[in-house]
Parts: structure tokens; sequence; C-alpha cells
């Protein structure tokens, strides 16, 4: 049974759809705190953050999923991967620390308020700009030898992790005010609305210039692009669609098309990124399934999972579905 069944390729997608689950869950409420200094008054803030209060914390359930299912699937991404990024990942889980905390505390604060405001700011862009580096020490792929990391403790932050780090803040940012335009009324929504266009500009910007950089730091992405043209092409086509119904959508005034776009860009270029990377997990050397852990264990794992999977699809769809509608002022906590 085990020899007819590649469970490499069915943790692969596992993990990238639990992946993009977190970017696309967290991103928005992420995004939300991204805004939080520049929103018109204290009230706003108010209604921005009791938009997500009520959701923020099983989005990030994703997180745990796909962090868990890589150390059990593929251990030799944890082995080389965490040593690599260990500064990286550290920043991102202190930026949700805080900006967990200020969830629950700046309600209650009296006088200390504009410092959880700066909390939840402050961590939600220090997360973001973490997650987006990361993201760019991928693309560059990590220094290794017989199955070690052997680059230094800084090597993931470079001008190109830089680069996607800030282009992951304009991204997560246009995620919130799109989740803000579409869940809140009146002058908070105008505002949300003016952000928009700006920010889907600032996005599309660096996807120009990670594209054309890319070639310079990894050729063999370039040439795996211009190989494929009749299919690989679809992706950044279909992302451009998206940019395109954000556009029109936020000219219109629409409350839901773009936000749901905005997801829709993310999932393109996410599907960009792992086709241009295939089937390397830790490029540029290893692939899945030198990556794999043992077949039993993989097994093992999966049978857990599979029921796991739909629980948290089930209470997220609920959840969702109970906060439905417009966030008012004076409404509260949630």
């Amino acid at each position: 049974m085990l020899g007819t069944i590649d469970l490499s390729l069915i943790w692969a997608a596992i993990i990238a759809f639990g992946v993009i689950m977190y970017v696309l869950m967290d991103g928005f409420d992420l995004g939300v705190g991204l805004l939080f200094p520049f929103a018109p008054d204290e009230e706003a803030r108010d209604v921005m953050m009791n938009s997500v209060a009520p959701i923020w914390d099983g989005n990030e359930t994703w997180l745990v999923l796909g962090g868990a299912g890589l150390i059990g699937a593929f251990p030799l991404v944890y082995t080389i991967l965490l040593p690599a990024l260990y500064l990286g990942v550290f920043l991102m889980l202190a930026g949700l620390i805080f900006r967990g905390i200020a969830f629950e505390f700046r309600f209650k604060a009296r006088s200390s308020k504009k410092w959880w405001n700066v909390a939840f700011a402050g961590g939600s862009a220090v997360a973001t700009f973490a997650q987006g580096a990361v993201v760019g020490a991928y693309i560059q792929g990590f220094e290794t030898q017989d199955r070690i990391y052997t680059g230094g403790a800084f090597d993931w932050l470079t001008p190109f992790s830089v680069l996607t780090g800030l282009g992951m803040l304009a991204g997560f940012a246009l995620l919130g005010a799109t989740w803000v335009a579409m869940k809140t009324e009146g002058y908070i929504q105008r505002w949300a609305r003016g952000l928009v266009v700006k920010l889907l500009l600032a996005v599309l910007a660096v996807f120009v210039v990670v594209s054309l950089w890319t070639p310079f730091i990894n050729a063999d992405v370039w040439t795996r692009w211009f190989d494929h043209l009749q299919v690989i092409w679809l992706l950044p086509a279909l992302a451009l669609g998206c940019a395109a119904l954000i556009w029109w959508g936020a000219k219109r005034e629409r409350d839901i098309l773009p936000f749901v776009a905005t997801m829709g860009l993310f999932i393109f270029t996410y599907l960009g990124l792992l086709v241009s990377r295939w089937p390397y997990v830790v490029p540029p050397d290893y692939t899945l399934w030198d990556a794999a852990s043992a077949p039993e264990s993989q097994l093992f794992l999966l049978v857990g999972v599979l029921f796991v999977i739909p629980i948290i699809l089930g209470y997220t769809a609920w959840s969702y579905w109970v906060f439905r509608g417009k966030v008012r002022p004076g409404e509260g906590y949630h």
C-alpha cells in the first residue's frame, strides 16, 4: 500500500494548503494592525480591532498546523531552515505575541491605551516583515553541506529579502484595507477604500522589481519559467487579472470584490513561487523526497491530520458566519 502512494506529495499538498490558509486568514488581521497608526481616530481603531477580534486567534491555527506538519513529515526542513532563519522566526513569533497581548489589554486600558496601540501596530509590522524576509531567503536558497546548514545567522537578511519583507508589508496592508472596507461603514469605510489603490500600486511595484531581480539571485528560477511558457505564465496572468478586479472594485465602491480579488492575488503569486522552486523544499539542493520522514511516520500523522483539517475548516467557517456583516462604532469587543 505504501509503495503505491506517494505520501510525500500528499504531505506537500497539505502543508502548502496550511501555509496559504495562514497567509490569507492571518494576513488581513495583520494588515489591520499595519493600518492602525494611520486610522482617522480612536473610534476607527476600536471598530477595526472589533472586526477581527472574534477570529484572529483561530486564524493562527493554520500556522500551528503547517509548522507541526512540517516537522513531522519533512524533518530535514527543520534541521536546515531553523538554524538558517532562527532570528527571522524569533522576530515573527515575538511580533505575534505582542499583538496577541495587545488584543486583550487595549480594551481594558485607560491611560496606557496608546502604548497598546503601539504594541498592536508594531507587533503586526515586525511579524509581517519577518514573514516576507523569510520568503525572500527561501527564494535565494540556503548554504548547506552534508544536510547541515553552514551559513551565518544573518545570511537570511539581504537587500533582496528586505525587499520581499517590504512587499509583504504592502500586501498584508492591502488585505487589511480591503477587509476594513468590507466590514465597516461611513467615514471609516471611505478612508479604507482610499488606501486600496495606493497599496495595490505598491504591491505591483514590488512584484515587478522582485521578478526582475530573481534571475540574478537564482538563474534556475528564470530558466524554469521560460521552459514552461504554455503553463506557468497563466499564474502571473491570473494574478494581474485579480489586480484589475481590485482596482475596478475599489473604483466602483464594491464591498466584497476587492477583498476576494486580493486573496486571489496572493493565491496565484504563492502558486507561482511554489512552481518556481518545485520540487525543492530546501533550495537549492534538497527535494521534498530528500527531506521526507519514513513513510510509516507520514502515514501515522496523516491519519490524524485528515480528522483535524475538517474540524478546523468547520469551526473557521462557523465563526465567520456568526460574526458576518458590518461592524459599527459602539458595538464593543465581541
